[in-house]
């Protein structure tokens, strides 16, 4: 038997099946076009709304669609997760709704306002147990609960009734859409919403382009169909964490390869624009993964002119507390902040010539860190400058050197840059 008889599709009817399953408690998120995008790519870009379900993301239809899939004996049993997001959350609701006891592993170091969300979806159905550092850290311990106790692993991507929960996602654009889809843009992580909705994409659509998309720090679908088998990556950037994993699926890797049309990388900080421009603009709170599908646009301008295309927007738990980094790596990413190594001579004037002459009028310094060493001629500072324009730095730069303030620029020093940002 051929490699490609092999791979598991989910079927037209077994997502239809699942469309009725989840009825109850998945909403039908609205397919809005968005006049700002349409606008700004000369295309009519279109935002599916996932970040609008009750649990703020599209992972309540796989949890869902999978628990209520188990027979009355593991039901009995139990379930077990581990998740420190969104898939936590589907599964904790999915949980209470269907009257079964889950148990809920998370890392240590998961926020509190995560915790108090998992707590409140699933009530008295569900027990959180923290444990180690790391995701990985968490699974095992679920995996080891799972196998001494007989308990059922709901896994968030790599799953057969997982596949077909997300892949609803899939009928639903194209109930809603009175147009023929050019492109569909869509997040990946795990690739379990990838592999779902590109299938009846696929089935029902062949002609729309299915463009995955991926943080750049976190390539794992990409280079797993680029080495034509599913390969975890030694390292990944866990910044864009609801879709930053060293391994995608089994599954999803053979329905992927097979299905996506293009896989696009996305800076970090691209997101975090994309993020900062929908909240401004838009007041569309997103989370770092559900911002991917929106970012990858400006790669695909060319393409889309003219188009019709839907971006999934994935979901919606963003901890406001890490809006000042959204900010700072936004500023970089869009070469508008910058850090250097100010050599201050040791007289009386120093800092008010570098503000003065040095500086442009728009620039701001928002980072001072003075450390006057033994040297009586000279002393250091780390300062962030942000500017107006990218096009000020090489006259900064210059102004700089020419009056012997330039000591180092560090943005390029990533061993040093990571203790500032």
């Amino acid at each position: 038997m051929s490699q490609e008889k092999q791979i598991y599709f989910p079927s037209i009817d077994s997502v239809k099946a699942a469309a009725e399953t989840i009825k109850k408690v998945s909403s039908v998120t609205p397919l809005n076009q968005s006049l700002r995008i349409s606008k700004q790519f000369d295309a009519n870009i279109w935002l599916k709304r996932e970040d609008l379900q009750q649990v703020r993301s599209y992972k309540i239809r796989g949890a869902y669609n999978k628990i209520s899939s188990l027979s009355s004996e593991q039901s009995k049993n139990g379930v077990v997760c581990a998740s420190a997001g969104n898939h936590a959350q589907g599964v904790a609701l999915s949980c209470k709704l269907l009257k079964i006891h889950g148990t809920i592993f998370m890392p240590a170091p998961t926020p509190n306002q995560k915790v108090e969300q998992v707590k409140m979806f699933g009530e008295d159905f569900i027990e959180i147990k923290l444990v180690g550092d790391t995701y990985d850290d968490a699974y095992h311990a679920a995996m080891l609960e799972c196998e001494d106790l007989e308990k059922t692993f709901i896994h968030p991507f790599n799953d057969q009734k997982v596949i077909e929960g997300q892949a609803t996602i899939g009928l639903e654009i194209l109930e809603q859409s009175e147009i023929p889809i050019d492109y569909v843009f869509i997040a990946i992580g795990g690739g379990g919403l990838a592999s779902g909705l590109s299938t009846v994409f696929k089935a029902l659509s062949p002609n729309t382009k299915i463009i995955g998309v991926e943080p750049k720090g976190a390539p794992s679908m990409k280079t797993s169909i680029a080495n034509n088998k599913n390969t975890e990556l030694e390292t990944i950037d866990k910044f864009i964490d609801g879709a930053a994993v060293k391994r995608v699926g089994d599954l999803n890797f053979a329905i992927c390869k097979e299905n996506l049309d293009d896989i696009i990388l996305v800076p970090e900080g691209k997101v975090c624009e994309t993020i900062l421009e929908l909240y401004n603009k838009d007041a569309i709170v997103v989370e770092p993964a559900g911002a991917l599908s929106i970012s990858a646009l400006d790669f695909y301008a060319k393409d889309i002119k003219g188009k019709n295309v839907v971006c999934v927007v994935s979901g919606s738990n963003n901890d406001i507390t890490r809006t000042p980094e959204i900010k700072e790596r936004a500023l970089l990413y869009a070469n508008l902040k910058h850090y250097f190594i100010i050599n201050f001579p040791q007289r009386a004037g120093a800092l008010k010539e570098f503000v003065v002459d040095i500086l442009g009028e728009n620039d701001d310094i928002t980072y001072f860190q003075y450390a006057k060493k033994t040297n009586r001629e000279n002393g250091s500072a780390v300062v962030g400058v942000q500017l107006k324009s990218a096009s000020d730095l090489e006259p900064l730069i210059s102004k700089m050197k020419q009056h012997n303030f330039f000591g180092d620029y560090l943005n390029d020093k990533p061993d040093l840059f990571q203790f500032l940002v």
